[in-house]
C-alpha cells in the first residue's frame, strides 16, 4: 500500500440516498481517480436512516408497540438495497453481516425498552450504524466494479474526547491507530490506487466508547482524515454547486463562488451558510488542505474550492451575504457609563453567568452606549441580567435604560477583498437604504473582512436581496414589467431581444423582462425570461391579468432597479403612475394622457416622480421616436428662451397634404395612407387634431406653459356632419370631403405656397392647431412621406431654427424611442441618479 497522494471524498446522506444514487457515486469516484492516487471515499449513512435510528432509540424509550414496525422497514430498506446493487453470493454474504448488527441494535435496544430509558451511550452507538451498513455497502460495490477497496470504521480509528463546547481529536493515538490499518491494505503496482471506504460520523472516546462527532459530523470525519493521511485536497460532496454568495431559497440573483479562503469560509458559515460548519473545517485548515464543495448531482460543475489564500477580485470584493435569524437586541446606555473602567466586562460577565451566547457587540465612541445581539430565545434572559448586574446604576439614574428590540436579524457581508477598499460600507449601506432598510447596529472588525448590521426581522430577506443586488449585480441591472403588447409593445420585445445580450456583454447593462401583460392575461418570471421567445411563452404559460400582482412582481428586492413600460394606448394605468413612483419604480411610456393630463393631476405625476427620485420618461409621447422633447429640455435647462414652436406632429397628416401639393385629391390622399397603415382605424380620430393637440400640450408644459388641453384651438378637418355617422357612412362620404377641404386651404395655397397641419406654439399668444400657408422651399414643404418636422426657434436659433424631421410614427420608430429611454434610464441609475 502506497503512503502517499491521497485524496479525502465525502459524501452526505442524500448524495447516498438510494441504490440508483450510490451507483453515481461509485461512477464519480472512478471518474475522479487519478493515477497512483489513492482514495478515500467518507461515507454518511443513506437518506434519512440516521433521524430513524434515533426514533427507533426514542420508540424503545417509550416502550412505543410500532418499535417492531419500524426496526424491520429499517431492515427491508438496507437488503433491498443491497439486492438491487450486488449479485448473489455477494448480496447474501453482506445481507448476512448486516443481519447480525442488526440482531445486536436490537438486543441494545431491548435493553433500552426494559430499563425504560436510554442513555446517551447506547443513543450514539445506535445514531452511528447507518453509517456503518453505507460503508460495508459502499465498499462491496465497489469491490464488485474491480476496485481494490477497504473499508475502516472510524470507532476503532478516531479517538475523541469531549471538551466543551466541542470534541478535540486525539491525533496521536488516532494516527497510530490509522497506521495499523493501512499496513495491512495489500501493496499495488505503482500506477494503480487503493480505495478505502471509511464510515463518517462516528468515533470513540480514549475509553474505548463508541460516540458521535454531532453536526455535520460527517464532513468532520473527512477532515480529520485529510489531516491524518496528509491528503492533496478534501472534497465533500452534497446537493448544491457549491458555496452561494447568498441562500438562494432566498435570492434568486445567488450565484456560485469559485473560491474563498478559510476565513471568508468560516465566516459566512457563522453566520448561517450551510455548506460548511466552521468547527468541521479546523483539521484541514491545521494543514491547509484545500476543500472543494461540489454537487453530487451535477459533477462536471467546478464547484467552489476554500484554500488559505485566493487572489482578490476587486470587481466582486465581497463574497457572500448571509443571515442569522431570529435575535434580539439589547441596548443599555445612560451617562454614568461614560469613562467608567470595567463597564463592558461587569455587563458580559453577567451574561456568561447565564450562559447566554453573544453574537454581535457594538459600542458608541462616547461610551455613552452599549449593545449587543443575542439569541432571540435568550433576548428576554439577557435584559434581565444586565438589569441585575447594573440594578443599583438603574437605581441611581446612571443607567437610563436597557431596552430590547425583537424579533431582529443580523445581515452579514463578507470578504477579504473588502479589506483596504474604498466605498465598501458606503455600498453596502446605499443598497439597504435605496430598500427603505432601517439599520439598528453596526459592526466591523479591524480586518473588514466583515460588516455586520441588525435589522428588523421582517426586512431579513429584503435586506439580504439589496445587499447582494449592491455587489453582485450591475448598476445598471433592471427588473422591467411591458404593459400593452399591440405593435408597439410587440416591436420593443423583439427589439430589446435582439439586443440583450450584447449590451449585458459589452456595456454591462442586464436587461430582466420578468413580467409582460396585455388586457387579458400575464406572464410573470422570477429571474426574467428569453425575451426572443415571448410570444411562445406568453401564449403557453399565463394568468388571468391583474394589476396589483403585475406591480408587485415587477417590484423586488432582488434587482436594484425596476421600471414598468405602459405601452397601452388608454388612460386606465396613468393614474397609477404616482403610486408607482411612491414604491420605487420608474415608468417609461408612449402614451400622451399623462403628459396631457389635467393640470393638477400632470404636476401630481411630474412632482411625485421627482420627490422620489424616480424617472418618469417618456420621449416617445411626441413624434416617436424624433428627439424633440429632449431637444426642447436641452434648451430649456440651459436657458435658452423659448420664442415659437411649430410643427407637423402627424405623420398621417403630413403625408396626406403633401400628396395633395402634388394634386392629388383629399380622398386620394387618405385613402394612400389609410393602404399604407399610417392612419388610425378610423381616420377621424387624425383628422380630429386631439391627437396633436395631446402633443402641442406636452411641449407647451416642457417649454414651461401650464396651459390645458380644453384651452388649445383645435381645427378639425373633419365636416361636422360627419363627426357621429358609422365609419362605413363617413369611408362612403369621401367625395364630399374633397370640396370641404378644397374651401379650406383656399387662399393658403396662393401661388408659392402650400397648405400645411400645423400646431404652434408661442409663450406669448397661446398654443393652436391650424391650417397655415407655408413657403413652398420651406422645411415644412419640402416634408414627404409623412415625416414630422419640428422648428424651433428660440432665442439662440432666432434667424435660423432648430429643425428635428424624421419618421414620427409607426410601431418600429415608436418602439426604438421607447427602448432608447430605457438605455436613457440605465445611464441615469447607473451614474447614481
Amino acid at each position: 500500500m502506497k503512503k502517499d497522494r491521497w485524496v479525502v471524498h465525502k459524501f452526505g446522506g442524500t448524495s447516498l440516498g438510494n441504490a440508483e444514487r450510490i451507483l453515481q457515486v461509485a461512477s464519480i469516484i472512478r471518474s475522479t481517480m487519478g493515477k497512483g492516487q489513492n482514495i478515500a471515499v467518507v461515507v454518511s449513512a443513506m437518506s434519512g436512516i440516521t433521524d430513524r435510528l434515533l426514533k427507533l432509540a426514542s420508540l424503545a424509550e417509550q416502550r412505543d408497540p410500532s418499535f417492531d414496525d419500524h426496526l424491520n422497514a429499517l431492515r427491508s430498506d438496507h437488503l433491498k438495497t443491497i439486492e438491487t446493487l450486488l449479485p448473489k453470493p455477494l448480496s447474501d454474504e453482506l445481507s448476512e453481516t448486516i443481519e447480525k448488527d442488526l440482531c445486536t441494535l436490537r438486543e441494545i435496544l431491548r435493553g433500552v425498552q426494559l430499563l425504560h430509558e436510554c442513555s446517551e451511550r447506547a443513543r450514539d452507538f445506535v445514531a452511528g450504524m447507518g453509517e456503518v451498513w453505507s460503508a460495508q455497502i459502499m465498499n462491496a460495490l465497489m469491490n464488485h466494479q474491480g476496485f481494490v477497496s477497504s473499508w475502516i470504521d472510524a470507532r476503532q480509528v478516531l479517538v475523541v474526547e469531549h471538551a466543551q463546547p466541542s470534541l478535540n481529536v486525539i491525533w496521536n493515538e488516532s494516527l497510530e491507530y490509522l497506521k495499523d490499518k493501512l499496513s495491512v491494505l495489500p501493496l499495488l503496482p505503482d500506477e494503480s490506487s487503493h480505495v478505502l471506504i471509511i464510515t463518517g460520523f462516528v468515533a470513540r472516546t480514549s475509553t474505548g466508547i463508541a460516540t458521535v462527532l454531532g453536526r455535520n459530523g460527517s464532513d468532520y470525519t473527512a477532515s480529520i482524515f485529510g489531516h491524518l493521511l496528509d491528503a492533496e485536497k478534501v472534497v465533500i460532496w452534497t446537493d448544491v454547486d457549491g458555496v452561494m454568495s447568498a441562500d438562494p431559497n432566498k435570492v434568486p440573483e445567488a450565484v456560485l463562488v469559485p473560491e474563498l479562503t478559510y476565513r471568508e469560509a468560516i465566516e459566512l458559515a457563522y453566520f448561517g451558510a450551510k455548506v460548511l460548519h466552521p468547527g468541521t473545517m479546523a483539521p484541514a485548515i491545521a494543514k491547509s488542505l484545500p476543500i472543494v464543495i461540489k454537487n453530487t448531482f451535477r459533477p462536471d460543475e467546478p464547484g467552489s474550492i476554500v484554500k488559505f489564500e485566493t487572489s482578490i477580485d476587486r470587481d466582486r470584493p465581497v463574497k457572500g451575504f448571509a443571515t442569522i435569524e431570529p435575535i434580539a437586541l439589547i441596548n443599555m446606555e445612560g451617562t454614568g457609563m461614560m469613562g467608567v473602567p470595567g463597564i463592558a466586562g461587569r455587563l458580559f460577565d453577567a451574561l456568561h453567568a447565564e450562559k447566554i451566547s453573544v453574537i454581535m457587540i457594538s459600542q458608541a465612541s462616547s461610551e455613552h452606549s452599549i449593545c449587543f445581539a443575542v439569541p432571540a430565545i435568550q433576548g428576554a434572559a439577557a435584559k434581565k441580567a444586565a438589569e441585575m448586574a447594573f440594578s443599583a446604576e438603574l437605581m441611581h439614574g446612571k443607567v437610563q435604560t436597557v431596552d430590547i428590540y425583537q424579533p431582529c436579524a443580523i445581515l452579514a457581508a463578507v470578504g477579504e477583498g473588502m479589506a483596504g477598499a474604498v466605498g465598501m460600507s458606503a455600498r453596502f449601506f446605499g443598497a439597504l437604504g435605496a430598500a427603505g432598510v432601517n439599520i439598528r447596529a453596526i459592526a466591523q472588525g479591524s480586518s473588514e473582512r466583515n460588516i455586520s448590521v441588525v435589522i428588523d426581522a421582517r426586512d431579513s430577506i429584503k435586506a439580504l436581496r439589496a445587499a447582494h443586488a449592491g455587489f453582485y449585480l450591475s448598476r445598471q441591472a433592471l427588473s422591467i414589467g411591458i404593459i400593452g403588447l399591440g405593435n408597439v409593445g410587440s416591436a420593443l420585445l423583439d427589439q430589446i431581444s435582439r439586443e440583450m445580450k450584447r449590451l449585458r456583454d459589452d456595456f454591462q447593462i442586464d436587461l430582466r423582462i420578468r413580467g409582460i401583460m396585455n388586457s387579458k392575461k400575464m406572464h410573470l418570471h422570477e429571474r426574467g425570461f428569453d425575451a426572443s421567445k415571448w410570444r411562445e411563452i406568453f401564449n403557453s404559460d399565463h394568468f388571468s391579468s391583474n394589476i396589483e400582482t403585475f406591480v408587485s412582481h415587477i417590484l423586488t428586492d432582488s434587482l436594484p432597479h425596476a421600471v414598468i413600460i405602459d405601452c397601452t394606448p388608454s388612460g386606465d394605468f396613468v393614474r397609477l403612475y404616482p403610486d408607482w413612483f411612491k414604491r420605487g419604480l420608474h415608468v417609461i411610456t408612449p402614451n400622451k394622457r399623462a403628459g396631457s393630463a389635467p393640470i393638477e393631476d400632470y404636476r401630481n405625476t411630474i412632482d411625485t416622480a421627482r420627490r422620489y427620485r424616480r424617472q418618469f420618461l417618456y420621449e416617445t409621447t411626441v413624434c416617436a421616436g424624433l428627439p424633440v422633447i429632449g431637444t426642447l429640455r436641452d434648451l430649456v435647462q440651459t436657458g435658452d428662451e423659448i420664442l415659437c414652436i411649430e410643427g407637423m406632429f402627424s405623420g398621417t397628416l403630413s403625408y396626406i397634404f403633401s400628396r395633395m401639393s402634388e394634386g392629388k385629391l383629399f380622398s386620394e390622399a387618405l385613402r394612400g395612407a389609410m393602404n399604407k397603415g399610417y392612419t388610425e382605424p378610423d381616420p377621424r380620430d387624425d383628422l380630429a387634431g386631439l391627437d396633436i393637440a395631446r402633443k402641442v400640450v406636452i411641449l407647451a408644459r416642457e417649454a414651461g406653459m401650464m396651459i390645458d388641453l380644453d384651452k388649445v384651438h383645435v381645427l378639425n378637418l373633419v365636416p361636422e356632419d360627419l363627426r357621429g355617422v358609422s365609419l362605413d357612412e363617413f369611408l362612403n362620404s369621401l367625395d364630399r370631403m374633397d370640396q370641404y377641404m378644397k374651401s379650406l386651404i383656399s387662399g393658403l395655397a396662393v401661388e408659392g405656397h402650400e397648405a400645411r397641419y400645423l400646431g404652434i406654439i408661442d409663450p406669448k399668444n397661446g398654443v393652436e392647431i391650424k391650417l397655415a400657408s407655408v413657403p413652398a422651399d420651406s422645411i415644412f414643404a419640402r416634408a414627404v412621406g409623412g415625416n414630422n418636422v419640428v422648428s424651433f426657434r428660440t432665442r439662440r436659433y432666432s434667424a435660423n431654427p432648430l429643425i428635428v424631421m424624421g419618421p414620427g410614427a409607426g410601431p418600429e420608430v415608436t418602439a426604438a424611442g421607447v427602448f432608447a429611454d430605457l438605455l436613457r434610464l440605465c445611464a441615469y441609475i447607473g451614474g447614481g441618479q
